[in-house]
């Protein structure tokens, strides 16, 4: 549809100032009538233009402390009426009501308020009614009315006064609504959150789902080619990129599983992941050896891998690095002569990783609805660790167990990892039964030359038969690490001490699906 309208009259009130100037030259070419309301009245009028202030159309003047500004007849009845609609027409006369073609609003900071720390009667002044309001009217009536309801749009308003003279077509106004819905929808969201949260144990949050995000970026596709995707989140918040093509949605759900599995280690560590498991991770005193070593873990699956380090990757881990194809490398740093190595190779993507905040609950789309959860942000570490075997692990094997237990955390279910040295010797990986992982797990190491004789194993969940610790013992494993909870764990046990091994529970499983 292109049923155009002429703005004649217009609303201004809004908390940001920023790039409204051209528009409001702009109207003051077309001679529109200006009606605003206390610090963005004041701003017109340094511009030079005319304007009406609210409180004179209205009767009322501003009160409760500016509370209540805007809420009227005069002003929500110019903005709603259906100029259509012969009998709303006659109420606008009979009232004096102007017509209001154009309604400039934006909303109060609440988000930014909230993540100041302010305390909660600053928060709550921050929570928008008039705003809010007057940019569900005016979206609503579309038809008729131009809803400006961001900053971001002030330049295409601009365009739009300059280039067809103060009028707008049907398709343009559904556009500007389509923007304010969103920013409006977005607003409450953003309330909603704040109050749904537990105060006290008497006050639960309400059991709904809701999300918003607003920004977003289109991938090349999905996780096959045939598939869109999409990328909602600032990702330039959390990546500097340094060189390479855009992350693609397989590179993204690898570099989230990068980026949690890396953050489980405080010492030099590299890890280096394929579909979202580790395939070399290592940890030692300078981060070139860790890299030597978990390449070494498996330098054929890291082919195309991502991989990731906690500290400063410098020209000489660079060169190494750069003796295979990989697809992403993240650092907290490089150095500059590290840079210039890594871009040798057009296709790599290097990024800086910058210090944001994470969410503590994950979710997806599941059947008809969307499962949600908390993030598995616990770790046992060797306090956490009850030793049920006659065989006690030495603090060699412990630390071993500890490294091994951050990575068997973030690999995909059934899983077992084997371990030596703080450097991962193989894992089975996604298998249907614990049994095959184990088995899957042992070949794989000894293909790679890797003794594992007084390595250690570590299971994300029970043994459910003594099978496992059997085969382990005999491939020269020393010490075993399980949540425990089989109703045959005593059965487990006594194979352990039958084989002489350590074995330690945790009561904490690490399914991961």
């Amino acid at each position: 549809m292109s049923q155009s309208v002429q703005i004649k009259n217009a609303l201004i009130s809004v908390y940001y100032k920023d790039h409204l100037e051209p528009v409001i030259h702009e109207l003051k070419r077309l001679g529109v009538k200006i009606y605003s309301t206390g610090g963005t009245e004041t701003f017109i009028r340094s511009l030079g233009a005319d304007v009406i202030a609210v409180e004179d159309l209205t009767s009322y003047p501003s009160i409760l402390g500016g509370r209540v500004k805007t809420l009227h007849p005069k002003v929500f009845g110019g903005i709603l009426a259906r100029r259509s609609f012969e009998s709303d027409e006659q109420q606008l006369a009979e009232y004096e009501i102007p017509e209001i073609d154009l309604v400039i609003v934006d909303l109060y900071p609440f988000e930014e308020t909230v993540r100041s720390g302010a305390e909660q009667p600053d928060v709550i002044e921050k929570i928008d009614i008039g705003g809010i309001s007057l940019i569900r009217a005016a979206a609503k009536n579309f038809k008729d009315v131009v809803i400006v309801a961001s900053k971001d749009d002030y330049q295409q308003l601009e365009e739009l006064l300059k280039t067809q003279n103060g009028s707008t077509t049907f398709d343009q106004r559904r556009n500007f609504a389509q923007k304010a819905f969103n920013i409006s929808s977005h607003y409450d969201t953003a309330i909603f959150q704040y109050f749904n949260i537990a105060q006290d144990d008497q006050s639960q949050p309400l059991p709904v789902f809701k999300q918003s995000i607003q920004t977003s970026q289109t991938l090349r596709y999905g996780e096959n080619p045939h598939q869109q995707g999409t990328f909602y989140g600032n990702l330039d918040a959390m990546f500097t990129k340094l060189h390479g093509k855009e992350l693609s949605y397989n590179n993204l759900v690898d570099v989230d599983a990068a980026v949690a599995l890396i953050d489980e280690f405080t010492d030099p560590t590299i890890a280096i992941l394929k579909h979202t498991n580790a395939c070399g991770i290592a940890t030692r005193s300078f981060i070139k050896e860790a890299w030597i070593d978990a390449l070494a873990c498996d330098p054929v699956s890291a082919f195309g891998g991502v991989i990731i380090a906690n500290e400063e990757i410098n020209a000489e881990t660079a060169t190494e690095i750069s003796k295979i194809f990989f697809e992403v490398l993240i650092a907290p740093a490089y150095t500059d002569e590290a840079i210039e190595i890594l871009k040798a190779k057009k296709n790599r993507i290097i990024l800086i990783r910058q210090r944001v905040e994470l969410g503590v609950k994950q979710f997806k789309t599941l059947l008809n609805g969307v499962i949600e959860q908390d993030k598995d942000l616990v770790i046992e570490g060797p306090e956490q660790m009850t030793t049920v075997t006659q065989q006690q692990p030495t603090e060699h094997e412990l630390k071993d167990l500890f490294f091994a237990n951050k990575v068997v955390k973030h690999t995909k279910s059934n899983t077992v990892v084997l371990a030596k040295n703080n450097q991962l010797l193989a894992s089975g990986v996604g298998q249907t039964s614990r049994v095959d992982a184990l088995r899957q797990a042992i070949d794989k190491a000894r293909n790679f030359g890797f003794d594992l004789n007084g390595a250690v194993m570590t299971s994300d969940a029970f043994f459910p038969f003594p099978d496992c610790v059997e085969i382990a013992a005999e491939a020269g494993i020393t010490a075993v690490l399980q949540p425990g909870g089989s109703i045959k764990d005593q059965d487990s046990i006594d194979m352990a001490n039958a084989r002489g091994i350590a074995m330690v529970t945790t009561g904490v499983r690490h399914f991961k699906h």
